[in-house]
């Protein structure tokens, strides 16, 4: 596997490519300035649900493209693949994890959706001034499944969400103006402070990706997460889906400042 010295400075042609040759990272960080995406694909009969389970929920699903049925094509990146493009899949079957995997085998009745990316506006905080901490302990966002659950759509159904950084007490202010300029990849945080009002117990404990220690003076902040549609597939239980592995985006070519209102 490539070592890579300066993941932010890559291109993200270069950072694909360094993907669909076997290297698995999370992204957090990587190519700086260009937009992040999550990935869902169903088969074709659920993708409608799909598609209105993201128009009701758009916090932490928003859309930013679906392909055709068995394209792994998308206009985020004229050339790219979405079964070779990420770092790593999860494989999904019956709601069940079946396996993860750093390529897929993408079915002709297969539609994907790429999902906002909340690292998409870790540039403009980390611009600002408001220090990452997950980029500077070089781990993966930490991210929660809460007890408020998703508007259903049709068979698909579950609970939001959440990833969390921690801020500084007299950053937060303006963590949620930069972020909420960018409602397209989540916007504005939706809870800031005590995570038990989320329903979480120990923020010791992500249910996806890395715990984080915060510092003194931190207050934890939590977005929608795009990881929300494989909480949905653990409770509808689809008989098969493709998502990406929580943390690991793809990178598309698109500029973070074309989702900056």
């Amino acid at each position: 596997m490539t070592i890579v010295e300066d993941p932010a400075a890559l291109s993200p042609v270069q950072a694909r490519a360094l993907f669909r040759e076997g290297t698995v990272s999370p992204t957090a960080g990587w190519v700086s300035g260009y937009t992040q995406a999550n990935l869902i694909a169903v088969p074709r009969d659920w993708a409608f649900d799909v598609l209105l389970f993201c128009q009701r929920n758009p916090k932490p699903c928003p859309v930013l493209d679906v392909t055709d049925p068995g394209s792994t094509a998308t206009v985020l990146a004229p050339g790219a693949d979405l079964s070779t493009d990420f770092p790593r899949y999860r494989v999904w079957r019956d709601g069940e994890l079946a396996e993860e995997t750093t390529r897929v085998d993408w079915g002709e009745d297969l539609v994907g959706f790429l999902i906002g990316c909340s690292f998409t506006f870790e540039s403009g905080l980390a611009a600002d001034g408001i220090p990452l901490r997950h980029w500077e302990q070089g781990r993966n966002v930490a991210m929660y499944v809460t007890d408020r659950e998703c508007r259903p759509a049709g068979r698909l159904h579950g609970p939001m969400v959440v990833s969390m950084r921690p801020i500084p007490a007299a950053q937060v202010e303006r963590a949620i103006e930069i972020s909420g300029r960018m409602p397209a990849v989540h916007g504005a945080p939706v809870h800031v402070g005590d995570p038990a009002e989320l329903g979480i117990e120990n923020l010791d404990k992500p249910d996806f990706g890395e715990a984080l220690d915060f510092r003194d003076g931190d207050v934890p902040v939590f977005w929608g997460c795009g990881v929300t549609p494989q909480a949905a597939l653990m409770a509808s239980r689809p008989p098969f889906a493709i998502t990406h592995a929580p943390g690991h985006m793809f990178v598309t070519d698109v500029e973070d400042g074309e989702y900056r209102v």
